[in-house]
C-alpha cells in the first residue's frame, strides 16, 4: 500500500515543504533583499518545472518582481507603469483563460466569478487597450493581486497558516504535493 502511494506521488520543483515555505514567506515579506532571494528560487523551481510550474507561483513572482524593481529606484515611472501592466495583464488573462469555455465569457463576468476586483479588469483594459494608468494606480493593483493570491493559492497550500510549521514535514509535503495541481485547474 505505501509502495503505491509512493508511485502516486507528484514531481515537485521545490526539495521539501520548508522550501516552499521559505519561499513564500520571503516573497510576501517586504524585504526586497529577502523578496530577491525568494524570486532566485522561483526561477530555479521554473527552470526544473517548465511549463507545469502553477499560474499562481508565476504570477506572485512576476508581481513581486515588479516590487523589488520599484523599491531599487532604478527604473522610471513609465517603466515602471509598464512592468506592473504587464504582470497585471498577464494575471487577469491568466488566471481567467482557465474559465473560458468555447463562448467567448466577459472578463468581468470571470473575474466576478473567481472574486478578482472588477477594477482590476478594468486597470487590464486600460493597460492593454487605452491610455496608461497612473503609477499609483498600478502599484495598487499589484497589491489587491498580491493580496488575492495570497489568499487564495497560497494560504490554502498551507492550510490558512502563512507563519505556523507542523511536526510532520513528510505529511505536510504531501499536502503540498496533492495541491501543486491547484497551479491551473484549481480556479475552473
Amino acid at each position: 500500500s505505501r509502495k503505491r502511494l509512493k508511485a502516486l506521488r507528484t514531481v515537485v520543483a521545490w526539495r521539501g515543504r520548508a522550501e516552499w515555505d521559505q519561499v513564500m514567506v520571503g516573497l510576501y515579506c517586504g524585504d526586497s533583499r529577502l523578496q530577491q532571494e525568494a524570486l532566485d528560487r522561483v526561477s530555479a523551481w521554473k527552470s526544473r518545472y517548465g511549463p507545469k510550474m502553477p499560474l499562481a507561483v508565476d504570477c506572485t513572482a512576476e508581481l513581486i518582481r515588479c516590487k523589488v524593481l520599484d523599491s531599487s529606484g532604478r527604473l522610471k515611472s513609465h517603466e515602471l507603469i509598464l512592468s506592473y501592466g504587464l504582470a497585471l495583464v498577464r494575471f487577469v488573462n491568466l488566471i481567467t483563460e482557465r474559465k473560458q469555455k468555447t463562448v467567448s465569457i466577459p472578463l468581468r463576468q470571470l473575474a466576478r466569478e473567481v472574486d478578482i476586483p472588477i477594477w482590476v479588469v478594468d486597470l487590464r483594459h486600460e493597460l492593454t487597450h487605452g491610455k496608461l494608468p497612473p503609477l499609483s494606480l498600478c502599484r495598487k493593483g499589484c497589491d489587491v493581486v498580491l493580496d488575492w493570491l495570497r489568499k487564495t493559492y497560497w494560504s490554502r497550500q498551507l492550510g490558512n497558516n502563512l507563519c505556523e510549521e507542523s511536526e510532520d514535514e513528510d505529511e505536510e509535503q504531501e499536502g503540498v504535493e496533492e495541491n501543486a495541481e491547484l497551479d491551473n485547474d484549481a480556479w475552473d
